[in-house]
């Protein structure tokens, strides 16, 4: 299994960014897709998951602003972020968790909100 993010970049506090993570290769019993990152001096968080029956979870930090979503056929999540603060700053990494709990992630894209 293959995972490649896209989508971070500078953002202006307030400001929104969409990222994305498509998977290749074989994705089969996927259990859950989930968003990750790590912030300097931080360790990783998880911030949102979406699981095979379409349930979605997220940090108390980023309820109410992030959106995890997915499309299916392209094998794609999206993670749509809004009001965005500096506290989100961090590298964001997209995974893809098997049933029987096998990780794969993806390379990691720079978020950075300025205030």
């Amino acid at each position: 299994v293959q995972l490649q993010a896209s989508g971070g970049g500078l953002v202006q506090a307030g400001g929104s960014l969409r990222l994305s993570c498509a998977a290749s290769g074989s994705t089969f019993g996927i259990w859950a897709r989930n968003w990750y990152r790590r912030a300097p001096g931080s360790q990783r968080e998880l911030v949102a998951s979406i699981v095979a029956n379409g349930y979605t979870n997220y940090a108390d930090s980023v309820k109410g602003r992030f959106t995890i979503s997915r499309d299916i056929a392209k094998n794609t999540v999206n993670l749509q972020m809004n009001s965005l603060r500096p506290e989100d700053t961090a590298v964001y990494y997209c995974n893809l968790r098997q049933n029987g709990g096998i990780d794969y992630w993806g390379q990691g894209t720079q978020v950075t909100v300025s205030s």
